[in-house]
């Protein structure tokens, strides 16, 4: 699908016929299917089609089987879109703070206005680009939620939000080369999607998981979001709780709150070692989980917290330590033949070596298990081998 063209083509009989019929097409077979189906169809039509295809299911990890089937999609549009939990809960999160209605900018292919038009509210959803606006309004249809989703082709930055409830701006954060580290390089900027923010009794901005603390306004609320222990983005929210940090753990939702605490205290690895969810990390929030947890820190550095005791927590993984190393690959080699270990995880913070070259170092064998973390305890590089629990 390379134009508008050949996605229209797509939505006529013809081409939800091809659609259907390269529905379940293995890679490994689509220069057999592309060769037959030309012979009936026009071969940008198939070749539209088969591409179609390949994103539906490059999309399923993101929406769902039963959606990315029959959803449309474009290669930055499945790379792009949030994940279809995430979007739910931030339009439960919308619906909570009263809102009925958003205007949904930068909205791409429609994930976050699909969602939010499942909690019944009503969406203006707007981008500039041709071929993502008709695939937004495509997948509106196709889902049965064009009476909640207006899609609007339109340069954002002119769009009027008055008469909205809320804002939601998910501006682009990759170009030519990548993704974009500078929010004020973003399109469009921080800065005027904050203003815009301003304009509404409620916003929502996504912006960078990697954001630093300083960058976020003073009267904005920060939320990272985890899905599944995977961090999936950061969130600015305006008309709620100025100043407050905040990481929310998918599935759940399970919201940890920053309550101001100092760091821990750094003290010797005890039994178990917990590695805090991703969204905590990145919120600063490392201090709450050991509090939760009655745990100290391995290095005033690094974000794995120690404790005699196991506590079950969904903010962070637990693992049971069973040795300590300082850092020699020799040595881990010899415990790990000796504990007959062959599949091995390599967890590594505070340290340059990477796992996959440690692991073919150890050349790990055997029917057990273990994990290796390379880290730094009180300053020392080491090695701290264990188990999930």
């Amino acid at each position: 699908m390379n134009d508008l063209a050949s996605f229209s083509a797509l939505l006529t009989p013809e081409g939800r016929a091809l659609l259907d019929a390269v529905r379940d097409t293995d890679p490994a077979d689509e220069l057999a299917v592309a060769t037959r189906l030309r012979r009936e169809h026009p071969a940008e039509l198939v070749s539209a089609a088969l591409g179609q295809a390949r994103l539906r299911q490059r999309a399923v990890a993101k929406f769902g089987a039963a959606d990315a089937g029959r959803m449309f999609f474009t290669p930055n549009g499945v790379e792009q879109s949030t994940r279809a939990s995430v979007a739910a809960y931030r339009a439960a999160r919308m619906k909570a703070l009263g809102a009925g209605s958003v205007a949904d900018l930068c909205c791409g292919i429609g994930g976050d206005a699909l969602a939010l038009a499942r909690a019944g509210i009503r969406v203006l959803a707007v981008d500039r680009d041709p071929v993502t606006v008709a695939v937004a309004r495509a997948n509106a249809e196709v889902l049965g939620l064009a009476d909640l989703v207006e899609v609007r082709e339109a340069d954002v930055m002119g769009v009027d939000t008055a008469g909205y409830d809320a804002v939601f701006v998910d501006p682009a954060r990759r170009g030519g080369r990548g993704r974009i580290f500078d929010p004020e390089a973003y399109s469009p900027p921080l800065s005027w999607a904050v203003e815009a923010a301003g304009k509404a009794p409620c916003a929502a901005l996504k912006i960078a998981p990697g954001i630093p603390h300083e960058a976020i306004p003073q009267d904005a609320e920060a939320e990272w979001i985890s899905d599944g222990g995977d961090v999936k983005e950061a969130v600015l929210w305006f008309g709620t709780r100025p100043g407050a940090i905040r990481a929310t753990l998918l599935p759940g939702p399970r919201t940890l709150l920053s309550r101001g605490l100092p760091d821990p205290e750094v003290r010797p690895v005890g039994r178990y070692l917990y590695e805090p969810d991703g969204a905590a990390i990145r919120a600063h929030l490392v201090a709450e989980v050991a509090a939760e947890l009655d745990a100290g820190l391995i290095d005033a550095t690094i974000a794995y917290i120690t404790a005699d005791e196991l506590r079950p927590t969904p903010c962070a993984t637990a693992y049971e330590i069973t040795d300590q190393l300082p850092f020699n690959v020799k040595k881990l080699r010899a415990l790990l033949r000796e504990r007959e270990v062959g599949v091995l995880t390599v967890k590594k913070r505070g340290s340059a070596v990477e796992p996959e070259e440690l692991r073919k170092k150890v050349k790990p064998q055997g029917p057990n298990s273990a994990t290796v973390f390379l880290t730094r305890v009180a300053g020392a590089p080491t090695m701290l081998v264990g188990r999930p629990v």
